[in-house]
């Protein structure tokens, strides 16, 4: 994969300058290839790794450490909602991915599929995007590649991002580390990101307008590891939501997981939406929102370190770990009833991500 992107394929029908009329063409290169490249990512992307212009990034991680390696493609619709767009996703994304393994994210690649007719200016919009993302975040985008499709292929733009992390505690955060006994923290309300794109898709009007609460978890995860507590696992709320992700963790660590449902915390903008539309917060996805398993003895300290974060103020316990049985969650309602969570069956809300 180049660093300095293919982008072959860019026409542009008048003077680059002039940039309310470019769009994405099929067809073309060269010099434009080159001022668009020059124009639009090396300027917001710039960095010793990108500016080489060699085939790849040549990466000097810290000698002796492990490091955490994750990817995700972003085909969200629309491309721009309340609270973000599909660049800063892309970043937050795979950030937030490198996190949940305890590493601290360093760099990313970004593979970008252009449909033709698409306007270079939001283009630029998304890349400003992801450049802000990063510089936030703490990482470099370091290599990419863009392609170009044909028109009505490729919905506007796709974007796809990898990211490598160095993982800087000697804890194993990871689904196999949860034992019965451990305690399960949330770390904010849930459900605004699928209604903020449900409701921009919808052309759904509510009293205040509901936020994606896309973000980096940077910050907030690093601040319980750097505190010394022992983190046993992380998981970021996505597709499927909280209910899902917690099925995930109970299967594959082969635990039980209680869950409080009168604790988890929802707005009463989203809870409204998702009556109105017929949907469950609990599955609704999330892009700045996570689970944290660790022993009980140490959730006050790390609910205290949670709730100093501008993001995660209204971190609370939502559930407890079991024996068994092994890969069953229960929800308790409000009234004290019970009953067991599955999965999310196919995509409540398609195209959030």
């Amino acid at each position: 994969m180049a660093t300095s992107a293919d982008l072959s394929g860019l026409q542009c029908p008048v003077p680059l300058p002039h940039r309310t009329e470019i769009t994405v063409g099929h067809g073309g290169g060269g010099r434009l290839t080159q001022d668009l490249l020059d124009r639009v990512f090396r300027p917001a992307f710039g960095n010793p790794a990108l500016d080489s212009q060699h085939d790849g990034a040549m990466l000097m991680p810290p000698v002796g450490c492990r490091l955490a390696f994750t990817t995700d493609s972003h085909v969200v619709s629309p491309l721009f909602f309340p609270g973000g767009d599909i660049g800063e996703l892309a970043v937050n994304g795979t950030v937030n991915d490198l996190c949940m393994c305890g590493a601290r994210p360093r760099w990313l690649s970004a593979g970008f599929i252009l449909e033709e007719g698409l306007p270079i200016a939001t283009l630029e919009r998304v890349v400003a995007s992801m450049r802000d993302a990063a510089q936030a975040a703490g990482v470099s985008i370091v290599t990419g590649d863009t392609k170009v499709v044909e028109r009505g292929k490729g919905d506007g733009l796709y974007v796809t991002t990898s990211g490598v992390g160095v993982i800087e505690t000697p804890l194993v955060v990871a689904p196999s580390s949860i034992r019965a006994g451990d305690v399960v923290i949330l770390s904010g309300d849930i459900g605004r990101h699928g209604i903020a794109i449900m409701a921009t898709r919808a052309g759904l009007s509510f009293e205040s307008e509901i936020q994606s609460d896309c973000a980096p978890l940077v910050t907030p995860v690093h601040a319980l590891l750097g505190a010394g507590l022992e983190v046993h696992c992380l998981r970021d709320l996505t597709r499927g939501g909280l209910a899902t992700a917690l099925v995930e963790l109970a299967e594959t660590a082969h635990v039980g997981i209680e869950m409080d449902t009168a604790n988890v915390p929802v707005s009463e903008l989203v809870q409204g939406a998702c009556e109105i539309l017929g949907l469950d917060p609990l599955y609704v996805a999330n892009e700045g929102r996570f689970v944290c398993v660790l022993p009980e003895s140490q959730a006050t300290r790390a609910l205290s370190i949670l709730q100093k974060s501008a993001l995660e103020q209204s971190a609370v316990i939502i559930g407890r770990v079991t024996a068994g049985p092994a890969g069953q969650v229960t929800q308790r309602s409000i009234i004290g009833s019970e009953r067991i969570v599955d999965r999310l069956s196919g995509e409540q809300l398609p195209r959030i991500c």
